[in-house]
């Protein structure tokens, strides 16, 4: 991870991280396609079960307690008796477990971005195929607010 540089790239003048050496082609991170893989499954299981969660919730009934250790422990019997709520929720914990084991092999500055990113664009997919409303309708005025926020920066 460390190496010794001298001023021309070269080792034996001081000492500076590897990644430094970006000229050289060192401290670049390369996936390997299996751990690419296993990124998308893990975006595809946090972001298809994000919808799933989100309309099972929904649907559970409400429990009222007098204290909060029997409220606690009424909801957490009502979330773990329901198969609706039980399986999309195994499944991203698989996707976690999953992320988990990647990240002992893969770089973290490529596996965040890859896995959430996905895991949004995965979010969107099944939450449209679920009937939910994403957003994004067109009218006359989307088109004003992308051409006023670039004309403010360009200032």
């Amino acid at each position: 991870m460390w190496g010794r540089l001298s001023g021309n790239g070269r080792r034996g003048a001081g000492w500076a991280p590897r990644a430094a050496v970006w000229w050289r082609g060192e401290g670049h991170a390369h996936l390997h396609p299996g751990q690419v893989l296993a990124l998308v499954l893990v975006a595809a299981l946090w972001g298809g079960t994000q919808p799933l969660l989100k309309r099972a919730s929904s649907r559970l009934q409400q429990v009222h307690e007098r204290t909060w250790v029997r409220q606690l422990l009424q909801e957490m019997k009502t979330l773990f008796l329901n198969t609706e709520y039980l399986m999309p929720f195994f499944l991203n914990q698989c996707g976690s477990l999953l992320y988990y084991l990647t990240l002992a092999s893969t770089d973290l500055t490529l596996a965040v971005p890859i896995s959430n990113s996905l895991a949004v664009v995965f979010t969107l997919i099944v939450g449209k195929l679920l009937g939910e409303d994403i957003g994004g309708k067109l009218t006359k005025d989307s088109w004003n607010k992308p051409t006023h926020v670039f004309l403010v920066l360009l200032k």
